[in-house]
């Protein structure tokens, strides 16, 4: 199949039915990452969120007050970073090395934040952070502007298929929160990602250190009139592009309770997978792919119960009116508009092992929710970065 609709990880189903537009219409889970390139701030960046909106407990403050006397970089004062840099040689070395999610809420919205280093060593580490993240804070020092790491992480942003970006010019304390090496950055930054498939960018002046323009409006940058950092993340949409898409489920597990003392369960066969995009609604014709075979929807459970219709990113169980043959890494498709069905795939790859990607070898590729084997080999020999990819189940 050309088109992958890959279940991520489930996570407290906490999204809200979306409206007409496809929009939100009360609190949502937002997943997103901080990336750029090495002491650009991003650690500090996400301690400093945490620390201004209470999420610290108070006996956790106290052992970051002692870890910042020992480990920190910022002389006497608190250091945030060390709130998510837990391993003790990122201590050591004052770098982000693994991933570090953090999950918070406010009023308006819950979130799920995925630090990921800058360090150009472990950019496999960010491409991992990435991969489930609906919006990229991309960070740049104000003091040395854009990075050739900065640019490898956007591109790897768009790669990923994350359409919204925050451009987080920090440090801005260091060059006199200058408005015109704000906007300098903004701009080149603006340029390179016209080639970048991007939907939204919203640039923000910040301070990650002293909390400039991170939950509430900066005094020393009376020049900027947009949004702070919190006030933009609790109010993007981000949902809405996803709902909008036809229906795409990928199996993960054939759910069969047999309980013998339960007459609901005894028979029970369900579907259970994320919906990737789209709804799905009781009663609604699909096909079931690889094979194409078209059925009904006869219930959708969660865990609270039956749905007369689900949406994306929920984790459903779906049952069908027809027992079919499906395994994991089947596809449950709306009929609307099927995807293609290809034995061979053109891909652009961000490539992390040390040995090159070589034509003719063979590989493993997951799809959907299982993995098959692959066959490599260059499309042209003069197009450097287009790969083609036969694919054996």
């Amino acid at each position: 199949m050309a088109e992958q609709a890959a279940a991520a990880p489930t996570e407290p189903d906490i999204a809200t039915k979306p409206d007409a537009a496809g929009r939100h219409a009360s609190p949502t889970l937002l997943r997103f990452l901080t990336c750029g390139s090495v002491d650009d701030g991003k650690s500090t960046l996400i301690g400093r969120m945490l620390y201004e909106q209470d999420f610290i407990l108070d006996d956790q403050f106290a052992a970051l007050e002692r870890d910042s006397r020992r480990h920190g970089t910022d002389g006497d004062n608190i250091d945030y970073a060390l709130l998510v840099d837990g391993l003790q040689s990122e201590r050591e070395q004052g770098i982000t090395i693994d991933v570090a999610y953090r999950y918070f809420s406010t009023p308006k919205r819950s979130f799920v934040v995925a630090d990921t280093p800058g360090h150009e060593q472990y950019t496999r580490n960010m491409a991992t952070g990435a991969s489930n993240a609906e919006l990229a804070v991309i960070l740049v020092d104000a003091r040395k502007g854009l990075l050739p790491q900065t640019l490898r992480h956007s591109i790897i942003v768009s790669l990923l298929g994350i359409r919204h970006v925050v451009l987080a010019v920090n440090k801005l304390d260091l060059v006199g929160f200058d408005q015109a090496v704000f906007d300098a950055i903004a701009s080149d930054f603006r340029k390179f990602t016209e080639r970048l498939t991007i939907e939204s960018l919203q640039a923000i002046p910040i301070s990650a250190r002293h909390g400039d323009n991170v939950s509430s409006r900066g005094a020393r940058t009376p020049w900027y009139r947009g949004p702070h950092l919190f006030e933009y993340l609790e109010t993007v949409d981000v949902g809405s592009s996803r709902v909008t898409l036809p229906f795409r489920m990928a199996v993960q597990w054939v759910n069969r309770p047999n309980n013998p003392t339960d007459a609901k369960l005894h028979d029970f066969r369900g579907l259970s997978g994320q919906i990737a995009s789209g709804i799905v609604r009781k009663g609604q014709q699909v096909a079931v792919l690889p094979g194409c075979i078209k059925t009904t929807i006869k219930d959708i459970w969660t865990y609270d119960g039956s749905l007369d219709e689900a949406f994306c990113p929920q984790s459903v169980t779906i049952c069908l009116e027809h027992d079919i043959d499906i395994s994991r890494g089947d596809m449950i498709v709306g009929l609307d508009l099927l995807p293609g069905m290809e034995s061979e795939l053109r891909a652009r790859t961000c490539w992390m092992h040390t040995r090159a990607l070589s034509a003719g070898k063979k590989y493993f590729l997951k799809h959907t929710t299982h993995t098959v084997q692959a066959v490599a080999y260059d499309a042209a020999k003069n197009v450097t970065r287009s790969t083609v990819v036969t694919v054996y189940k």
